[in-house]
Formats: C-alpha cells, structure tokens, sequence
C-alpha cells in the first residue's frame, strides 16, 4: 500500500466528517472533537486498511462510531444531574405526601430500566437510546447508523419488547 499524506487527507476529508459528526452530535464543537478523534483513531489503525480506493468510506465509518460513542459518553456523564433534576420536580409537583418509599420505589424504576437498556444488544440499544434519548426519527437513525428504515423499526419495536419484558419480569406480582 503506497504512503498516505495524513495532511492531505485531513484537508480533504475534515469537512464531510464534521458534517457526519455533527448530524450525529448536534453540537458544532463535539462535532470537532470527534472529528480530532477519529483522525487519531485512523491513524493508529492505517495498517488495517486494505484498500485506499475507500478511504472516505472507512473514514466515514470511523466518525460515525466515534460520534455515537461521544454522545453516549457525553449522556452517561449528564444522566444522573439531569435525571435527579427531573425526578426533583417530578417528586415535588407531587406533594410531600408522597413517602419515602414510593420516592426509591420510583428511583429503582428508573434505574432497573436503564440497567435494561444497556444490558441489551448493540443492535437494540443503539437504535432504541437514538430513538429515545436523542429524539431521532427512524429514517435519521437509519442513517446514522447505515441501516434500512424497515431494520431500524424492526429492532426498536424488538427492543422495545425487551425493555418491557426485564421491566415486567423484575416488578413484584
């Protein structure tokens, strides 16, 4: 395989990739950071390419998993101050009649289904935290993550299930 110019790649390719990081991200300047990344990520894993003629492709596909892996690290960092700010509100507009018990009963549930949602597979967890957490449509899931529009609801309605089932089958008769 003949010597690639990294410069001339990344002068090249950088616009596209932000443009597939951002449709991802939807934050200019994550967006940046995983573009940085993935070129990193491409660098150290050059060897591995087998054809230069798919360069954009393969790079492509590196800034699309780079992306999602931002957004889940970027999500798992902010979930639990934006969790207890929902569940802060959700228990006052309550009223303070509700006990204690239904107060963990409640935060139990919330984190038995997250425990849910990363215990599926990727196929599941990826288009259904898309779906949910992102508010992405089915088309633009597809999209992302480089699948048909019919596979994508077919593994939500899936994950779904399966969501509902560890759900069920952990709460008391």
């Amino acid at each position: 395989m003949k010597e690639l110019d990294f410069d001339q790649l990344y002068s090249t390719y950088a616009g596209k990739l932000q443009q597939i990081a951002y449709s991802i991200t939807r934050d200019f300047h994550l967006a940046e950071d995983v573009v940085q990344e993935s070129f990193l990520k491409a660098y150290k894993k050059l060897s591995t390419l087998q054809d230069t003629r798919k360069i954009a492709a393969w790079l492509g596909s590196v800034t699309r998993r780079t992306a999602i892996d931002f957004v889940r690290g970027e999500k798992r960092k902010r979930w639990m101050p934006a969790d207890q700010t929902v569940m802060e509100q959700r228990i006052s507009e309550q009223g303070a009649a509700e006990s204690t018990e239904k107060k963990i009963e409640f935060m139990a549930l919330k984190e038995e289904v997250r425990g849910a949602v990363y215990r599926m597979g990727k196929e599941y967890q990826n288009v259904l935290v898309l779906r949910i957490d992102y508010g992405m449509k089915e088309d633009e899931i597809a999209s992302v993550l480089n699948l048909k529009s019919g596979t994508v609801r077919t593994r939500l309605y899936r994950a779904r299930l399966h969501l509902k089932k560890a759900v069920l089958d952990k709460q008391p008769a």
